[in-house]
C-alpha cells in the first residue's frame, strides 16, 4: 500500500472524520482511521460505534491496500508540516511511514479486518434537500437538546417527516425548539428519526451555507447523510419522543410584538443581575410596554422597560433568561411575536408573520 497526497488536500478529509474519534476508547481499534487505498482514490473512516464518518480524495502514485492509523496522531503531524508540503505513505508490515520532504515518522497500524465498519444500512426512505436548509434547520433547534438527561430520548435531536415536510425538534423539558421546511419531493410514509447528540454535533460541523444539496437515506435503525465526499453514517436512539405538538401553548391570546434586538439587549443587561443558580427574570406587561425585573440573593436589581405593541393590561410571569436569549437568537427578523395565557403558562415566541420557526418556554416560579 502506498499514495502521496498534497498536505492542503489531505487536511480536509482528515479534519472531518478525525471528530468522530474519541479520545478514551473500550477498543484499542476504535483510536484509529481505517484507511482504503483505491485505484485513483483514499478513504479514511472514523467510528465510535455509535456515529461513522468517511471522507474520500484523490491521491497520486496509488498502490492498493487497507489498513488503520492513528487518528489524533496522524492528524497533528499533517497539521504540523509546511503549507504546500507533498506527504508520502508507505506501509511496510506492521509500519507505517508519513514522509514529507526531510520529515519522516513511523506509526504503528492495527489490521484494517478489526475496524467495526457500519454495514449497508436497509435504505427505507431517501430525502435531498439544499445544505444551506437543513444546516438552518439544526443550528435554530440543536441548542435545546438534552445532556446526559435519564430520558435518553432527549439527548438527540428529532426529524420528523410528514408528506411534504421535514420538521426538526428538540427540547430538554424545560423548552422546545421547532423550526420547518418545505421538502420538493414527498415521503411515502410519515417517519420519525432520533439522532443521539454527538451525530447532530458532527453534522452541524460538517455542513456549510453551500448551494449544494444533501441526501438523507433512512434506515430502520440509521441514517445516513452523503455531501459530495462525505459520508456520514450514525445509528439512531432507540425511543419515543415525546408527542411536542401537545406542548405548543392553544389559546395563547395575549400577544406582545416587540423589537427582537431590542428585547435581546435588555435581556442580556437585566442578566448581569439574575441570580446566577436559577438565571431567572420577571417580565411585567402592560398597556404597550414590557418590563424586565431581574433579583439576586445580594438584593440587587436590574429593570429594563421597553416599548411593545400589545393589549394586554396586566400579566407578570418568570422565565430562565438564557433560555430566552437562545430562542431570540435562533428566530432572527426584525421582530418577535410572544405569546402567552396567564402568569403560569409557557411562552410560544416566533416571528410575527410566520409560523415555521417556534420556540416554547416553560415558565419558572420566582
Amino acid at each position: 500500500m502506498r499514495f502521496s497526497i498534497q498536505r492542503e488536500v489531505l487536511l480536509k478529509p482528515l479534519q472531518q472524520v478525525v471528530g468522530v474519534v474519541e479520545r478514551r476508547q473500550t477498543l484499542p481499534v476504535l483510536a484509529n482511521l481505517l484507511v482504503v487505498a483505491g485505484p485513483k482514490q483514499v478513504t479514511f473512516t472514523g467510528t465510535d460505534l455509535e456515529v461513522e464518518m468517511s471522507a474520500t480524495t484523490t491521491a497520486d502514485g496509488i498502490e492498493p491496500g487497507e489498513t488503520t492509523i492513528p487518528a489524533r496522531k496522524l492528524f497533528d503531524i499533517c497539521r504540523a508540516l509546511p503549507d504546500g508540503s507533498k506527504v508520502e505513505f508507505k506501509l511496510n508490515g506492521d509500519r507505517m511511514s508519513v514522509s514529507s520532504a526531510r520529515s519522516r515518522f513511523t506509526l504503528a497500524t492495527l489490521p484494517a479486518a478489526e475496524f467495526p465498519v457500519i454495514d449497508n444500512i436497509e435504505l427505507a426512505e431517501r430525502v435531498s434537500l439544499p445544505e444551506a436548509t437543513l444546516k438552518g434547520l439544526m443550528d435554530r433547534t440543536a441548542f435545546a437538546m438534552a445532556q446526559q438527561d435519564v430520558r435518553y430520548y432527549l439527548n438527540g435531536l428529532l426529524l420528523d417527516l410528514r408528506e411534504k415536510t421535514l420538521r426538526c425538534v428538540a427540547t430538554d423539558g424545560h423548552r422546545l425548539a421547532l423550526v420547518e421546511t418545505d421538502l420538493t419531493s414527498g415521503v411515502a410514509a410519515q417517519r420519525q428519526i432520533l439522532i443521539p447528540r454527538k451525530g447532530v454535533l458532527e453534522l452541524q460541523g460538517l455542513f456549510e451555507m453551500g448551494d449544494g444539496a444533501v441526501d438523507l437515506e433512512f434506515g430502520r435503525n440509521h441514517l445516513r447523510v452523503k455531501r459530495g465526499d462525505v459520508t456520514f453514517t450514525s445509528k439512531l436512539i432507540d425511543g419515543r419522543f415525546p408527542d411536542y405538538e401537545a406542548v405548543v401553548p392553544i389559546g395563547a391570546d395575549k400577544e406582545v410584538r416587540v423589537t427582537r434586538e431590542s428585547l435581546r439587549g435588555a435581556l442580556q443587561r437585566a442578566a448581569i443581575l439574575s441570580n446566577e443558580k436559577y438565571r431567572g427574570v420577571k417580565l411585567e406587561i402592560g398597556p404597550n410596554k414590557l418590563r424586565i425585573i431581574a433579583h439576586n440573593p445580594e438584593q440587587e436589581e436590574a429593570v429594563e422597560e421597553l416599548e411593545a405593541r400589545t393589549g394586554v393590561t396586566e400579566l407578570s410571569v418568570g422565565f430562565n433568561v438564557n433560555y430566552l436569549l437562545d430562542a431570540l437568537n435562533a428566530l432572527g427578523g426584525e421582530e418577535v411575536l410572544m405569546c402567552l395565557r396567564d402568569g403560569n403558562s409557557s411562552c410560544l415566541l416566533r416571528a410575527p408573520d410566520s409560523e415555521a420557526a417556534r420556540h416554547v418556554i416553560m415558565p419558572l416560579r420566582l
